[in-house]
């Protein structure tokens, strides 16, 4: 008989054998109900279309992100697990701090090996792992994400794809982890290799489409504002930029082609870009639907969202935890404002709120629905997915139609006023041509009432100094081709001044009229010319006249006027008397009339200093 205290240690631990074992049992019987309460699927039994995982995920929240793969099989932790209460296309649990995991419960029933492809049809999950068990040796990490770089993912792909290798007759447990700053959008889809690979051709040639469709008309309007200096055509330019960057990052191809490894640029294109997309497109609306005047109010709700738009750009980019839920809030109360903004001027008879409306509401509604669904308030589907990029094609066309009718409008705008411009000259053409007669009949006597004016002087009516100089350089060209001698003289009332202040301005203009009518009737002979030349000064000239024949019409000029007898009480005559200076020469090529012009006025000064009230003939000039 073994001792008492032996027997009592065996008996203890017999008890303690059996107190594992039933924790054991309780542990698997557990696990076997967590898993027994999930809907299995069988990936033996499907075809060429994928398998929402949706309703197939177990979720479990990891709020310090500090589980593993074997804690979360413990049972205390297992059973946390929740499942069968999701619907839809995808798992949309919207913004969170927390780490997700997911299980899912795998089977193959088939006697072959099996391969599927895991995709998660979201770019912007910055950590994912599936977890696999692998036979005799735990589970497998297999990890990818855009905090990862893109050649480490399993598939390359613009979503994250990730193969399953299921042994025949497999019956397992897969664990995703799943953590992120922005949106924790979970649409997960099984697929048969060859069906999935198919699909994935496809899909990028939609891509290729819309991003194609893009760039073609952000290049349309660029050379538009190029060609026109319309604010409105950049505005719009911006818009569509950072639209397409919006969609490029939502829909991975920005990770993939433009902005590639860089987990920060993934982290806020959505947001950012989003934000500079509308205060252009605020900025845009502004402009387009003239809402400062037409609906002043409204206009003062689109600046302060350009401001808060503005702001979101900063803070995103410092803040971005913080700020990213209240921007989806932000971008779909821009959306709705916009709507409004464009349903009041389109009531108002606003003609560009039809084409905003009809080029924009697609796209507005859409950005609508991705907010929704970013909030979990609509589910994941193929319209709230593509949503943005079916939304950004439809505006394209129908901005398109809106273009061409605008041009159209022109077009007719034009034809109509060419049409009242001809109706009306038709209309207007006799009385046109009869008042073309007329004004053509009153332009002529104008033009030779300005002529006369132009070359007469004004108080004595017989010809000026201007039309002097210009007869006088005529006749001398006509006489140096002839070589004939050309004749000209220099007269001076003689003490015109006193006059003046003895008789006064008005006595002294009549004795110019006078002087002048003595002069034109002597001197008139055909070819002859007879100028006031200034003040007191007169001038004439004489071609084909010898210095003989010229002497004698400025003595004769001296007669007539003594013989007129005008009485002059400061002249020692006690008449109006002049001093004529004469002088006459053949002109020569080379030369030009100033050297007559300079002898006769030589003579009229030897006239004075010889007692005035004669001529004096000068020098034959050279």
């Amino acid at each position: 008989m073994p001792p008492r205290w032996l027997a009592t240690l065996q008996q203890a631990h017999r008890c303690f054998q059996c107190r594992l074992w039933l924790l054991l049992c309780a542990s698997v019987l557990l696990a076997t109900q967590a898993l027994a309460g999930e809907r299995a699927l069988d990936t033996s039994r499907m075809d060429n279309r994928p398998v929402s995982l949706t309703e197939y995920f177990a979720v479990l929240e990891d709020p310090g992100k500090a589980l593993g793969v074997q804690d979360v099989q413990r049972p205390g932790v297992a059973s946390r697990f929740t499942g069968g209460t999701a619907s839809g296309e995808s798992l949309n649990i919207s913004y969170t701090a927390s780490a997700i995991w997911l299980r899912l419960h795998l089977q193959n029933t088939s006697a072959a090996p099996l391969v599927r492809m895991l995709e998660i049809a979201n770019p912007l999950l910055a950590e994912l792992t599936l977890y696999q068990p692998v036979d005799g040796r735990g589970y497998q990490a297999l990890e990818t994400g855009y905090a990862l770089p893109f050649a480490a993912r399993p598939h390359a792909s613009r979503f994250f794809v990730l193969p399953i290798a299921l042994p025949a007759h497999a019956d397992q447990a897969l664990y995703l982890r799943v953590a992120t700053p922005n949106a924790m959008i979970l649409p997960a889809k099984l697929w048969e290799p060859q069906a999935f690979h198919a699909h994935e051709r496809s899909d990028y040639v939609f891509q290729a489409l819309y991003f194609g469709a893009a760039l073609a008309i952000i290049l349309y309007n660029l050379m538009l504002f190029v060609a026109l200096r319309d604010t409105s055509y950049l505005l719009y330019v911006v818009s569509a930029a950072f639209s397409a960057l919006t969609v490029a990052a939502f829909v991975g191809v920005g990770t993939e082609y433009i902005w590639g490894d860089r987990p920060q640029i993934t982290m806020l294109a959505t947001n950012v870009s989003l934000a500079i997309a509308l205060t252009a497109f605020l900025l845009f609306t502004r402009r387009m639907l003239f809402t400062a005047e037409r609906v002043p109010r409204l206009d003062q709700l689109l600046k302060l969202f350009v401001l808060v738009n503005i702001a979101f750009c900063g803070l995103l980019v410092l803040w971005f935890g913080h700020f990213a839920r209240l921007f989806v809030i932000n971008y779909a109360l821009t959306a709705v404002l916009l709507l409004v903004t464009g349903t009041v001027c389109a009531f108002k008879r606003e003609r560009s709120a039809y084409y905003f409306m009809a080029a924009f509401v697609v796209v507005l509604l859409a950005l609508a629905m991705l907010s929704m669904r970013q909030l979990g308030i609509l589910p994941t589907n193929a319209l709230t997915t593509s949503g943005a990029q079916i939304g950004s094609a439809l505006e394209m066309l129908l901005l398109s139609f809106a273009l061409a009718d605008r041009y159209n409008v022109i077009r007719r705008e034009k034809e109509a006023a060419q049409q009242r411009l001809v109706e009306n000259l038709r209309t207007s053409e006799a009385n046109l041509e009869e008042r073309v007669a007329e004004r053509t009949q009153a332009l002529q006597v104008l033009n030779q009432r300005l002529e006369a004016l132009s070359t007469t002087d004004g108080l004595t009516g017989i010809a000026n100094r201007r039309q002097f100089d210009k007869l006088l350089a005529n006749e001398w060209l006509r006489c140096t081709r002839l070589a004939q001698p050309l004749a000209l003289a220099m007269v001076d009332i003689d003490w015109f001044k006193k006059y003046n202040d003895c008789y006064g301005h008005q006595a002294g203009d009549e004795c110019l009229r006078n002087f002048s009518r003595i002069l034109a009737a002597t001197v008139c002979r055909s070819g002859d010319m007879v100028a006031r030349y200034g003040g007191e000064e007169f001038v004439f000239f004489a071609p084909a006249t010898d210095a003989e024949g010229a002497l004698n019409m400025a003595q004769k000029v001296c007669e007539e006027l003594q013989a007129a007898a005008l009485p002059h009480a400061f002249s020692i005559f006690g008449i109006v008397t002049a001093s004529i200076g004469v002088a006459v020469m053949v002109p020569r090529e080379g030369q030009d009339p100033s050297a007559l012009i300079q002898a006769a006025d030589a003579s009229l000064y030897l006239a004075k200093t010889q007692g005035r009230n004669r001529a004096v003939l000068a020098a034959m000039v050279a």
